[in-house]
């Protein structure tokens, strides 16, 4: 442990300059600005430097901090290519978040067929890459109003930004054995202009982290008790409340990583898009038995959600298959907090299809502003 506080307190002195061992101060920012831009919490980064984290903790501090360097170093060596910023940005904007994300995606998610039942105590580490390649001063992928051109016709930079899941949806599944249902509970999704791919400012790029649950029904209700014709889910039921009926438990819950790309288009918006990575994460066991009362019948949970691990959920991992949603204003220039973007989607398991509704809310918009034209 000495050793791995030693390497992050060194590590962070080429970012930050001399360290006050005593004060456990950095020359150049405060404990708050550095935690910030390290993706943390005042609370986690307090652990990180008064040397009471534990050792998964300083790992995964460290990696953060390698990556910011090197992101720097390839920022230094572009510079010195003598392109002004804004065309080195347009080109090859994809190259330090495609980086990012890869490191992401190794050492934050496992392929569905190889996951473990270890229990993960910290959500925070789930999307906290995602949130520093977007919320840091060291990596800020989004299109800026100086790269805009100079009519402002660049639909996607008011969409730019942190989107949030508006309302929660679920759907069973469809399988040899009834009574397990997938509840999607949260969504952080960043989007981004992708200028790289299209100089019309016509497609977003969103990367999101989303969080769902699995359920398990005791009395293990056949499907039809949930549909109407043609497989449609029935509005009791997206409006059950799980947590608050009784012959529904909690099984695990699966963190996904998700990459979207928006197609603006006039007044419709077209959503592709396909899994990354994804995790399961099992309930406390001893929860589980004393919530069902029945060892046995826990073990067996466990066997059927990791079937549905290996097979089912590849369903949930091809790409999706939305309707395009309405733009939330012809205007582009007129998007703003609160906005909406809603896909009717349809997902298919075991070539049976269940339609759902998907809303993401802009959250946190990052050009709030509108763009002036050279003639303002």
């Amino acid at each position: 442990m000495k050793e791995l506080y030693s390497d992050f307190v060194s590590k962070l002195k080429k970012l930050y300059g001399k360290f006050d061992e005593s004060n456990k101060r950095f020359e150049k920012r405060s404990n708050s600005e550095i935690s910030r831009e390290l993706g943390y919490s005042d609370a986690q980064f307090s652990r990180l430097i008064n040397e009471t984290a534990t050792e998964g903790e300083y790992q995964r501090a460290i990696q953060n901090i390698d990556r910011i360097i090197k992101v720097s170093q390839l920022e230094e060596q572009l510079e010195l290519v003598g392109k002004p910023k804004s065309d080195w940005k347009r080109s090859i904007l994809w190259f330090p978040i495609a980086v990012c994300l890869l490191v992401y995606g190794i050492y934050s998610f496992w392929d569905v067929r190889s996951m473990s039942n270890k229990k993960v105590n910290h959500q925070a580490d789930r999307d906290n890459t995602l949130q520093w390649s977007f919320e840091t001063s060291f990596i800020n992928p989004f299109s800026k109003l100086d790269e805009l051109p100079d009519d402002c016709d660049f639909p996607c930079y008011k969409y730019q930004g942190k989107w949030a899941l508006k309302t929660g949806y679920k759907i069973p599944f469809f399988r040899e054995r009834n009574g397990f249902h997938y509840l999607a509970t949260e969504v952080n999704m960043y989007a981004r202009c992708m200028p790289e791919k299209n100089e019309l400012g016509e497609i977003l790029e969103g990367y999101e982290y989303q969080k769902h649950e699995i359920w398990y029904d005791t009395h293990e209700l056949p499907l039809d008790s949930f549909t109407l014709d043609g497989n449609r889910l029935q509005d009791f039921y997206q409006n059950l409340d799980f947590s608050s009926t009784d012959n529904f438990v909690k099984v695990a819950t699966v963190h996904t990583f998700f990459r979207n790309e928006f197609t603006i288009e006039d007044s419709l918006i077209q959503r592709v898009g396909k899994v990354i990575g994804r995790d399961l994460e099992f309930e406390d066991e001893e929860l589980l038995i004393a919530r069902l009362d029945d060892k046995r019948k826990v073990s067996d949970l466990k066997n059927e959600i990791n079937r549905i691990a290996s097979n089912r959920l590849e369903d949930f991992s091809r790409p999706i298959a939305c309707n395009p949603a309405i733009v939330p204003d012809v205007d582009f220039h007129n998007i703003k907090d609160g906005a909406e973007m809603s896909f009717s989607c349809q997902l298919t398991t075991n070539r049976v299809s269940f339609h759902y509704s998907k809303t993401f809310v802009l959250d946190n918009q990052f050009i709030k502003n509108k763009c002036q034209t050279s003639e303002n």
